[in-house]
């Protein structure tokens, strides 16, 4: 699954997390990348995933009642359930609906319905991690919701090359048509100069996402706000990328390395609402 690599990209319990918060990411992290691994990860057939996510959820269900779960993954459901007064069911669930979801992946007729898959597999993180710190206003939620959905969008715009093997496509039906385009074409990663403009948009509308929400990492305060400036010149980061290779991330695969670090460093130091 195309999930922000293993929600990599989201920071976990890094030396930016308070010490009191750690145990809670961390519990957060285990229970989406376990549920990530069983929806993609290995041989397994998709009924065999069907039924693996199925059991998951019972577990989270059990969890959520003060009940015992199955002893299938006690490294998600221990931590999980003693943490579990901080945290929100349903945007747990959210999550499992969203792996679910790309067991039988669909096409997406536009950009609202894929930010409904986002609002699912990418917007729960943020508003969890957001709820621990007791921000919870709407103009937060909001900017939080824009920035996740960004970073699923980037990593969808970076991962052409993975997906499209797998059948997964994340462009919408819209957007290609209005480039000319053909669904085909993507999956197999067949690099065009209107595939490029096709990219281009994409990637323009992520970054356009990413900075409505950027104001959240300079409203939040201490570790909080610091943490999610780099997050936030992070997927800017792979953002320039793409542009910087004329848009060509049909073959090649754009990704952040340890030459990135001082940039992003400095980018977040010095970050304005419009930057």
């Amino acid at each position: 699954m195309s999930n922000v690599d293993h929600y990599e990209n989201f920071p976990v319990a890094s030396v930016l997390c308070p010490p009191a918060l750690r145990p809670t990411v961390v519990a957060i992290y285990h229970f989406a990348r376990t549920a990530d691994d069983l929806a993609d990860e290995g041989d397994a057939s998709t009924a065999e995933r069907v039924q693996a996510l199925r059991d998951y959820r019972a577990d989270l269900d059990a969890v959520v009642t003060g009940q015992a779960p199955s002893s299938r993954w006690p490294h998600v459901y221990t931590p999980l359930a003693r943490e579990m007064h901080r945290l929100q069911p349903p945007l747990l669930h959210d999550l499992l609906d969203a792996f679910e979801q790309d067991l039988a992946p669909p096409r997406y007729s536009d950009r609202a319905q894929l930010l409904d898959y986002c609002r699912r597999s990418a917007n729960p993180v943020g508003r969890l991690l957001l709820s621990l710190y007791g921000v919870n206003d709407a103009v937060s939620l909001r900017r939080s919701d824009a920035i996740c959905s960004a970073l699923q969008l980037i990593n969808f715009w970076q991962d052409f090359s993975r997906d499209g093997p797998n059948g997964r496509l994340y462009v919408p039906q819209a957007d290609l048509d209005r480039h000319g385009v053909s669904a085909e074409e993507v999956l197999a990663c067949r690099d065009s100069s209107a595939a490029r403009r096709l990219i281009a948009d994409l990637c323009a509308w992520a970054r356009a996402l990413m900075l409505e929400g950027a104001p959240l990492a300079l409203a939040l305060p201490g570790r909080a706000g610091w943490e999610l400036r780099l997050v936030v010149q992070g997927g800017l980061r792979t953002l320039d990328k793409i542009v910087a290779r004329h848009h060509d991330s049909l073959v090649h695969r754009p990704a952040l390395g340890v030459l990135d670090l001082p940039r992003l460093l400095w980018r977040a130091l010095t970050m304005r609402a419009a930057s």
